[in-house]
């Protein structure tokens, strides 16, 4: 049945009660619109706003009817739109008068909005945690490999020693960013929209902290037009599953390279990678890949979101209806990725030897040779340049840096001694790196150790 069917003097035809509805995907939100249902419902009766009798009658037939959902003994219908209206028309299906009570002091509008942030403040518990779990992972496979060196890369291009240790805990920092993200969006989103009516709040005598206590939000929104209008805080949830995101694809992108024979720097598990129809030698890192490309899908559900809300005048429109295939869609998307990734890297096999070797090519050493120049009292512009001189004459001559004879770099700059090849070893430079956060041996071990003193 229609719960609005009063005003209307003709049925809606079989297509627009189709193109209307929204049952077919915000049935998941039935457990979130029971619980805010119930919260409701008691506080009804205790306010007296309905008898007591009709409002615990409303709360045991609730739970009836989520235990029957669970079940799968419920058929959802789309004459009756969306799970909102589905729930009311089984609950007064079942006890009549008393059901059609439930909607007293509320709207669908202030419904939706408390089903919402209830579904998402669960959906950021998950993520949490699974970021928890990734960055354990990471600090796991950091703990490892504090001594395996490998090559630093800007624009791709090999550039300075470092230690995987080091390039595995700048993730560490990014994912434990996003954890925060997703923590300050929920801090923002943890305020209570139940009761604010349509737009302009109730006639009844409510007691909207009662909810907000029972339903587990921490305060209450302030202007009721602004709790049913606006959708900021989905937007910024999906901005921080991006985000994430976006650090799973950068990461993915290092490791779809890495695992190339070409780098052959580390090789993706079997159980996480896929062959080709075509080519039997083909091992492929399609996890990586897909992650990759789930980062736009993320990013469209982004823009998605946006594209709805910017041109809706206050305050509650019918387009918001289609906020929700997004942020599930982020949410998932992003849930399934972090995962399969944490999956991935903790059963990838890295390559120590081939990253070792890796390092000492490319002239990666040029910055330590020059910074070796300034103890010796040269300017460092003065010293870049030497330097630079003596890479293209290593260049041109098929040669590393520390292969120069001592007559050679003293053609250089006469400042140049013996202890110039222990400075320019690879092993030394990064050793030799003192700066807080920096990638010496000592500082990740004490980042290991800041991290492991922070419970994170």
């Amino acid at each position: 049945m229609k719960l609005w069917k009063g005003r209307f003097s003709k049925a809606a035809t079989s297509s627009a009660d189709e193109f209307n509805a929204s049952i077919e995907f915000d049935q998941r939100l039935y457990k979130d619109d029971i619980k805010g249902s119930i919260a409701h419902a008691t506080m009804l009766g205790r306010q007296g706003i309905i008898p007591q009798a009709d409002a615990e009658l409303i709360v045991k037939t609730l739970k009836e009817i989520e235990a029957d959902i669970d079940a799968g003994k419920v058929e959802f219908t789309i004459e009756s739109e969306d799970i909102h209206m589905n729930i009311e028309t089984i609950l007064t299906e079942r006890i009549g008068e008393a059901g059609k009570k439930l909607h007293t002091a509320r709207s669908r509008n202030d419904q939706v909005a408390v089903d919402i942030r209830l579904y998402l403040k669960d959906e950021i518990a998950e993520i949490e945690k699974l970021l928890s779990a990734l960055m354990d992972t990471l600090v796991t496979l950091a703990e490892k490999h504090q001594d395996t060196v490998m090559p630093g890369y800007t624009h791709l291009q090999r550039a300075q020693p470092v230690t995987l240790a080091y390039h595995l805990l700048a993730y560490y920092q990014m994912f434990k960013r996003d954890s925060s993200r997703f923590a300050d969006c929920l801090d923002r989103m943890d305020y209570l929209p139940l009761g604010s009516g349509a737009l302009a709040g109730t006639t009844y005598d409510t007691d909207r902290e009662f909810l907000a206590s029972e339903l587990g939000f921490k305060g209450v929104c302030p202007n009721a037009m602004d709790a049913v209008a606006d959708r900021d805080f989905a937007v910024e949830f999906i901005s921080c599953c991006s985000i994430t995101m976006m650090h799973l694809s950068r990461f993915c992108e290092e490791l779809i390279l890495w695992s190339s024979v070409e780098f052959s720097f580390v090789e993706i598990d079997d159980a996480y990678s896929t062959g080709s129809s075509i080519m039997p030698q083909k091992k492929n890192p399609d996890m990586a890949e897909l992650i990759r490309g789930k980062t736009g899908r993320v990013y469209g559900d982004l823009m998605s979101l946006l594209t709805i809300i910017k041109g809706l005048p206050l305050a509650y429109n019918k387009d918001l209806q289609e906020d929700k295939l997004p942020v599930f869609d982020a949410g998932d998307t992003l849930k399934a990725s972090v995962n399969i990734f944490t999956e991935m890297i903790a059963t990838m096999k890295v390559k120590e030897e081939n990253m070792e070797r890796a390092a000492k090519y490319g002239y990666m050493n040029a910055t330590d040779a020059a910074d070796y120049l300034v103890t010796k009292g040269i300017p460092f512009r003065d010293c870049h340049e030497i330097i630079g001189r003596i890479v293209l004459y290593c260049i041109n001559k098929g040669i590393a840096i520390e292969e120069m004879s001592m007559e050679e770099f003293k053609s250089f700059s006469d400042q140049f001694d013996m202890d110039i090849y222990d400075k320019i070893a690879i092993r030394s430079c990064i050793k030799a790196k003192r700066s807080q956060g920096s990638t010496s041996f000592d500082s990740v071990k004490q980042q290991l150790a800041d991290i492991k003193k922070a419970g994170k």
